[in-house]
């Protein structure tokens, strides 16, 4: 069946708690780029250093890192919708203050409480979303990635528009945004049956005792180093209005989102997981060699260009977490997230840093180097990031690179 087949079933056709939530999904998406153009402008306006800026990545990463040995735990005992409507709150009221802040540390401190509120959020509604769908889960899991891609690439500009005129509006926006989110999922989704089996905050931990997922999340904490050193030190770098450095990251992100839905898939079909991804990481650290040390113009080429392989990693680091052990998927996603998004939370304060201590181009080095130590982990723990001794097949790539992703 044609997902996009406007009959019963399909994509169009959903019914409004799906929407609803898929809305909801589209602007917690948003919520991870929103204040990529206009982190000059906050530095500027709360007459903060570009270290205590990006320290906005860092709180909201770490918490999410840590929140991921949590949100099975509460979705499991909880049910999805009070776990969806108990994130939004959160999300509501702590971007909301954030936009209120007067120092950076008040504005750190909110986007911690906005990063528990994504996760508990992003972590629940692909489940949500499936299991409310109509005529199976195929075109709700291509809807659910549809805003996926959609977040990821109009969160930046949305920072743009808003934030030209203050850097306090994207704030003020988001919670709004998702404050409608809140209204239509409280009227629209019914809840859902709870799991038959509850998770246990220590499950998450025991999973990575596998050798193959362990090394899976070891290759993606470089990997991800690599990945949040562009996505929050690059805007510093580039020094553009919020209106063009918007431009820049929504072109980024619809890279990110062509490469990772349509491109990746059809790589490992014709070469095999591991051969992409070990070849898609030398060609990110070529990228931000380039981007460290060419031109202006050679950065913002760079840094759009940059999508195109974060795209292809994301969907086959998803593909190798989730199939690379007999761990449930939301287990295994959960283990293999917690260790990942500590990469996350370290490149945005390291980065700055480690210009203070070098020059500008230092951090690409760094980025650079990680990247490659993220394929090096690939090739030699290529036979535990195998499956019954072959190759992985894509076979669930679609929806494993959602799940894992938005966990």
């Amino acid at each position: 069946m044609d997902p996009f087949d406007a009959g019963a079933g399909g994509i169009l056709r959903q019914p409004k708690a799906v929407w609803a939530t898929a809305g909801a999904s589209v602007v917690a998406f948003m919520g991870i780029g929103l204040v990529d153009p206009i982190l000059p402008s906050i530095a500027k306006g709360l007459d903060a250093s570009a270290g205590q800026v990006s320290l906005l990545f860092t709180s909201y990463f770490l918490i999410t890192a840590l929140a991921m040995l949590v949100t099975g735990f509460v979705s499991s005992r909880i049910g999805g919708r009070k776990t969806l409507l108990l994130g939004l709150a959160f999300v509501v009221v702590f971007a909301g203050l954030a936009g209120t802040s007067d120092t950076v540390g008040q504005l750190v401190g909110y986007r911690a409480g906005w990063g528990l509120g994504n996760a508990l959020f992003v972590s629940t509604a692909l489940a949500v979303i499936v299991g409310a769908a109509a005529g199976g889960s195929a075109a709700a899991i291509l809807l659910y990635e549809s805003a996926l891609g959609l977040g990821m690439a109009c969160g930046p500009l949305l920072g743009a528009l808003l934030g030209d005129a203050s850097w306090r509006y994207p704030f003020f926006g988001t919670a709004f945004l998702m404050a409608i989110g809140f209204l239509c999922i409280t009227v629209f989704l019914k809840e859902q049956p709870k799991p038959a089996r509850k998770t246990s905050l220590l499950d998450p931990i025991k999973a990575l005792g596998h050798g193959g997922l362990a090394s899976a999340a070891v290759s993606a904490f470089f990997y991800n180093y690599t990945f949040f050193t562009v996505l929050a030190f690059t805007p510093f770098v580039l020094n553009m209005t919020p209106y063009k450095s918007g431009a820049v990251f929504f072109a980024w992100g619809v890279l990110l989102a062509v490469f990772s839905v349509l491109v990746a898939p059809r790589m490992q079909r014709r070469f095999g997981s591991l051969k992409v991804l070990g070849g898609s990481l030398v060609l990110l650290a070529a990228d931000v060699l380039v981007l460290g040390y060419g031109n202006h113009t050679a950065a913002i080429v760079c840094t759009i260009l940059s999508g195109a392989f974060i795209g292809v990693n994301n969907t086959v680091y998803t593909e190798l977490a989730l199939g690379v052990s007999d761990a449930p998927r939301p287990v295994a996603s959960a283990g293999y997230n917690f260790v990942r998004w500590f990469a996350a939370a370290a490149a945005p304060y390291f980065a700055p840093k480690i210009e203070e201590w070098t020059d500008v181009h230092i951090p690409f080095v760094v980025a650079a180097v990680t990247a490659l130590l993220g394929a090096v982990v690939v090739f030699v723990r290529r036979r535990a990031l195998t499956h019954d001794a072959e190759e992985l097949e894509p076979k669930h790539a679609t929806e494993d690179s959602v799940t894992v992703f938005a966990n």
